[in-house]
């Protein structure tokens, strides 16, 4: 059986890459352990100066896996091994498919966006009554122009990667197929760079980026409260389930 995480080292730069496609790459324990280990290993080797963060097969991620009710969360990196990490390496994503949900959020967890043509983005929680729990809810909205954030959010659509490009997400919109090729060629010429000063300069940009994370993180878990335990939210997931149109009632 292969690893849930493959890990490559080209030169100074470890590639990552999701490896449960039969899953849509979506998060369990297993895989948030998994790449948990990955970014620990990036982070803790001096001579790992930058990472690309890809997957294996048409999903990018699908995210959470409702079957693990929750159970993705490590010590170090947080929700995923990866939405709450404190990192100064860089980190690139690179998207084939859609990231959707918990996907969108790892993506967002990233320093840098390498998205080929067929990559999409969305927030699609509300469609089966619950809500972004992993920093969607403010993390989308800064990354974006906030109209297009509360777009996601609200409508439950995805972002097409041209569209993403055209509004400044994805930093390099490439070919299909092409994705993790061009992160890695960003990846190597960022490691031309000097690290300590690569290091100290993305730690600072990422400590004003996230100095409203706190009331971010406060304002999920009051929405998260709000939502509780509510019939939608019960309907939407036995409907996910069920394979069926949900049947709201509103309370």
């Amino acid at each position: 059986m292969s690893e849930l995480v493959e890990t490559l080292r080209e030169g100074r730069v470890l590639v990552i890459t999701l490896n449960r496609p039969e899953r849509r790459n979506a998060v369990d324990r297993a895989l948030a352990d998994a790449l948990d280990d990955a970014l620990n290993e990036l982070e803790d080797d001096p001579g790992l100066w930058c990472g690309v963060l890809s997957a294996n097969g048409p999903v990018f991620s699908a995210g959470s896996d409702l079957k693990a009710m929750g159970d993705y969360s490590t010590d170090r990196g947080g929700e995923y091994g990866i939405v709450r990490r404190q990192r100064t390496t860089p980190l690139i994503a690179a998207v084939e498919g859609p990231a959707l949900g918990g996907g969108f959020e790892i993506v967002l967890s990233c320093d840098l966006v390498v998205a080929s043509e067929q990559a999409s983005f969305g927030l699609p929680e509300v469609s089966i009554g619950v809500i972004a729990t992993c920093a969607g809810l403010f993390r989308g909205p800064r990354a974006l122009p906030p109209n297009i954030g509360r777009e996601l959010i609200l409508t439950g659509l995805a972002l097409g990667a041209e569209r993403a490009y055209q509004l400044g997400f994805v930093n390099q919109l490439v070919p299909a197929g092409t994705a993790k090729d061009a992160a890695l060629a960003m990846a190597l010429h960022i490691c031309t760079n000097a690290p300590v000063s690569v290091q100290a300069s993305l730690e600072a940009v990422n400590r004003v980026l996230s100095i409203e994370d706190p009331v971010g993180w406060d304002a999920t878990a009051a929405a998260l409260a709000r939502l509780g335990e509510s019939d939608d939210s019960r309907e939407g997931i036995a409907a996910f389930f069920e394979k069926r149109p949900p049947r709201w009632s509103g309370r």
